[in-house]
């Protein structure tokens, strides 16, 4: 018989979520669901018991995955099964790891696997918000160790209230989407989007989402305790030789710490004045002595760099390339780079350079997301590559990882609520990384701002982004560091990226290593980053300073025209047919789209303004009403005994009675009409006895004279 172990908990307004363990996924190490009205996700953990020989990181693995059956849905795909993870799931799979990885014991380095499946969906309460608390739940109820519990929720803010988890009719009308994750004591990691809100905003949400987070830390640890959760596992999966660490401290540390206070802003020059520091002291050493203290050197040497260039911005204020805490590195940006695209642009922000283009489609050309859930469409795409040589280094290509999918997402939200929704265009946008030296994502930011004014979209406003750094120490001592470069990525405690106009962020992602970062700290970190944001933005908009007032003339062109809903199965006609024959005489897309009441819309897109034009028109003709008196080229359709049927506007066909051929008396038409023939005819309006067009050639000649 099955014995599980559940907890509930409410999360604040009378929603109640549910912790379960013991009934499903027995022999993972740990497993919990996790149930919030009909919507329930199942978590795993997975631990190796010992490390691999010469593995000194943490092995991590943190896959989101949504069963189709969750939502009674049957996978689009032509398997008709889940394959590979969606950019969704990555991006949920990326939010839990960077929130979990930090919190595993520095020295533990066994293989671990959490696991996540959406297993049941009401389609109303988004799971991504759960998928955090879920992980958390699964390892406290294993002996899996982890420094500190942690746990995720969505943070909104609707009608000026602040919500948590917010449903997905909420959301569409939150000004926030943030997702945060903390500790009981300290925020771990923050990603989200925003309609231009302010620092102290930020802080109020950040502040609301930690709240809520606490209690759930409290039922996770009430769960455990409930499930009598067994003790942590003991290890030992580093060894250190504490003599050898002294002397490299000793004979290394000066010398690290000189060449870190060089000033030097190229990095490659810096890297190679590191690595010859690390190769001259391994020559003291015979290469049998290597074959063991290798591993060992080269950890170590690591932690002197790690320490040095901490204990030199902290104490003297500089940083690696010779700048102060908030100065922003050389800028340059140029648009219109490539003469063929229909957007694009260069920024250049010190070592770090994105080649963004804007490519400009119809509807056809919309990416359609078919997720568990529902399948949804997206009008404004946005992708990010991280090519090898961008760092001068030599990697397989195959295809975009999960951090571009992340980078890519962040500059994603960054720009999309600035994007008209009511154009009618499909919008690509693709950075290129050619240089990386930190914050590449943020370059991406400024870059798209420029291909897409560049491209002629109208956006609302310009967007800029900047990474802030943290250098802290145990003393309470702290450095905020503007325009982080990679290394200070590596070697600070935070990396926390700000988007936003002039007015206000439009998407923030942040990742802490450290605990206990105050929210004064934090608060600090924000009003510079907006500092740094605006002197980004001022140099950036000296390329371009607002959006062309006209596309490429090469892009394509979208017209929108208001037509009655009545005439649309005349613009389409029998199976098609007409609309097509359009189509293909003018090389244009059409769409006819009701907007509610009589009134419709026909959008038209065309390769140029010529064929959207002439698809115009001919629309304009099939819609158009018949004016009395006035004379049209009409089309004989058919032949018959008593007269011929013509069409003297598109879809519209009328009666050419014989009697009003002409003024000569005749048995039939077909003597002097053919199918196909033109002739013009007068419009005398609408025949009273038959409610039909009554049309006539013979008006419009002279009368015979007797």
């Amino acid at each position: 018989m099955l014995h599980p172990i559940t907890h509930s908990f409410d999360i604040g307004d009378g929603r109640i979520i549910t912790l379960e363990t013991g009934k499903l996924a027995r022999q993972a190490d740990g497993a919990a669901v996790v149930r919030l009205n009909n919507t329930m996700l199942l978590a795993t953990v997975v631990s190796a018991k010992e490390a691999k020989e010469g593995v000194d990181f943490m092995p991590l693995t943190v896959d989101y995955q949504e069963k189709f059956s969750a939502s009674g849905r049957i996978p689009g795909s032509f398997f008709k099964r889940e394959g590979k993870l969606s950019d969704y799931e990555v991006l949920v799979s990326r939010l839990v790891d960077r929130a979990l990885r930090p919190l595993f014991p520095e020295d533990y380095h066994a293989d671990t696997q959490v696991l996540i499946y959406l297993i049941s969906s009401d389609k109303k309460d988004m799971p991504d918000a759960l998928a955090g608390l879920a992980a958390s739940a699964a390892i406290a109820v294993s002996d899996v160790p982890l420094t500190k519990i942690m746990s995720e929720v969505r943070v909104g803010k609707v009608n000026g209230k602040l919500v948590i988890n917010p449903d997905i009719d909420t959301l569409e009308k939150s000004t926030i989407d943030m997702i945060v994750a903390a500790t009981e004591t300290d925020i771990v990691m923050v990603e989200g989007e925003m309609d231009e809100i302010s620092e102290d905003e930020m802080i109020e949400a950040i502040q609301f989402a930690h709240n809520a987070i606490k209690k759930q830390i409290e039922a996770i640890k009430e769960f455990a305790k409930k499930a009598n959760a067994p003790e942590k596992r003991s290890y030992s999966h580093e060894t250190n030789d504490e003599e050898l660490k002294q002397k490299m401290y000793a004979e290394l540390f000066e010398k690290v710490y000189a060449v870190a206070k060089s000033k030097n802003p190229n990095k490659q020059e810096r890297k190679k004045a590191f690595a010859s520091i690390l190769e001259e002291f391994k020559k003291q050493f015979t290469e049998e002595e290597l074959k063991t203290k290798s591993t060992l050197i080269d950890k170590y040497y690591g932690l002197i760099e790690y320490d040095a260039v901490r204990k030199m911005i902290l104490q003297d204020k500089i940083r690696l390339d010779g700048r102060g805490l908030k100065d922003i590195r050389p800028i340059y940006s140029e648009v219109n780079y490539l003469p063929m695209a229909h957007g694009s642009a260069i920024f250049t922000r010190g070592e770090t350079q994105s080649l963004t283009t804007v490519t400009i489609g119809t509807p056809d050309d919309i990416l359609i997301l078919d997720n568990a859930m529902r399948v949804e469409e997206e009008k404004f795409i946005l992708h990010y590559n991280f090519p090898p040589f961008s760092t001068g280094e030599i990697k397989p290509m195959r295809g975009p990882g999960r951090r571009e999918i992340g980078h890519g997402n962040l500059a994603h939200r960054a720009l999309k609520r600035m994007v008209p929704q009511d154009t009618g265009y499909t919008i690509r946008v693709v950075s290129d990384i050619l240089e990386s030296n930190g914050s590449s994502s943020m370059a991406t930011v400024c870059a798209g701002t420029l291909a897409l004014m560049d491209a002629g979209i109208q956006i609302k406003k310009p967007v800029s982004g900047i990474a802030m750094g943290l250098i802290t120490d145990d003393k309470g001592n702290y450095a905020v560091l503007s325009d982080i470069l990679g290394d200070e990525d590596h070697l600070g405690d935070m990396d926390f990226k700000v988007c936003g106009t002039k007015d206000g962020i439009t998407a923030v992602q942040m990742d802490l290593k450290v605990n206990g970062l105050s929210y004064d700290i934090m608060r600090e970190a924000l009003y510079q980053a907006k500092e740094g944001r605006l002197h980004i933005m001022n140099e950036m908009l000296k390329a371009i300073a607002e959006p062309r007032k006209t596309l490429k003339e090469h892009a394509p062109r979208y017209v929108s025209i208001d037509i009655p809903v009545e005439y649309f199965g005349a613009i389409i006609g029998p199976g098609g047919k007409i609309i097509q024959e359009i189509q293909r005489q003018t090389q244009t897309t059409i769409q006819l789209e009701e907007t509610g009441g009589i009134m419709g819309r026909a959008n038209i897109f065309g390769s140029n303004e010529a064929s959207v034009k002439a698809a115009v028109d001919k629309i304009k003709l099939i819609v158009a009403i018949p004016e009395v008196g006035e004379v049209y080229t009409a089309k004989v359709k058919s032949i018959m005994p008593y007269g011929a049927f013509v069409e003297f506007l598109p879809g519209k066909d009328a009666l050419l009675h014989i009697s009003e051929y002409d003024w000569t008396r005749r048995e039939t038409l077909a003597d002097v009409l053919k199918e196909g023939d033109t002739i013009e005819v007068k419009y005398l309006g609408i025949d009273p006895k038959t409610g039909k067009y009554k049309i006539s050639r013979k008006i419009l000649l002279a009368k015979p004279q007797k």
